[in-house]
């Protein structure tokens, strides 16, 4: 009879975390199958950039004690990478209707109650202002990554380990930390703020 209880109470339990995730998922917050397919198509965009990169250049860097070793590595794989994607173009992965996707997911972000504290962090957390961007740039030493406020993570779609997003001036940039480079990035993705 115990054997019995126990997968229930995972399956319950299981229930109970999918709904959680589930809640906070951009998927579900989407709001139609137009939204929804647009995710897909960003998420499997993403995942053929990691295959590529993956398979053409080569993964993360062997574990080392040696700051030297660790930076020599991902600069190879920074020039390897922008030597293959040396075509690669802004909008490649945020194509029009992806970065609309993400300029309304964050302007409906910032339009809520959390909007004010998500602009206070982002200007107390270094702000880049005065960066060029441009697709598979490795990311200069001595600017700071800004990082993307929590509470703005949770309406975007999730990434891979390796990549992440960053804030540069009002620019969205999907960063790929292992060379060091940016993936690509949506110019003006914050809105300014109302007064």
């Amino acid at each position: 009879m115990r054997a019995l209880k126990i997968p229930v109470l995972a399956l319950q339990l299981t229930v109970l975390v999918s709904g959680a995730a589930a809640r906070l998922s951009p998927q579900t917050n989407a709001g139609n199958e137009k939204d929804t397919q647009v995710i897909k198509d960003f998420q499997d965009l993403v995942k053929k950039y990691l295959d590529f990169r993956k398979n053409e250049v080569g993964s993360s860097p062997r574990p080392t004690n040696s700051p030297d070793k660790i930076a020599d590595t991902q600069q190879q794989l920074a020039t390897k990478l922008q030597d293959k994607r040396k075509y690669a173009n802004q909008g490649d992965i945020f194509k029009p209707e992806i970065a609309d996707y993400f300029r309304r997911q964050i302007a409906a972000t910032l339009d809520t109650k959390h909007g004010k504290k998500i602009r206070a962090s982002l200007k107390h957390a270094e702000p880049v202002h005065s960066l060029a961007l441009h697709v598979n740039q490795v990311y200069p030493q001595g600017i700071p990554l800004q990082s993307t406020p929590p509470t703005l993570l949770l309406n975007l779609p999730s990434l891979p380990k390796e990549l992440e997003y960053r804030i540069v001036g009002q620019n969205l940039v999907l960063y790929d930390s292992v060379p060091d480079v940016v993936v690509d990035f949506i110019p003006d993705a914050i809105p300014p703020e109302k007064n």
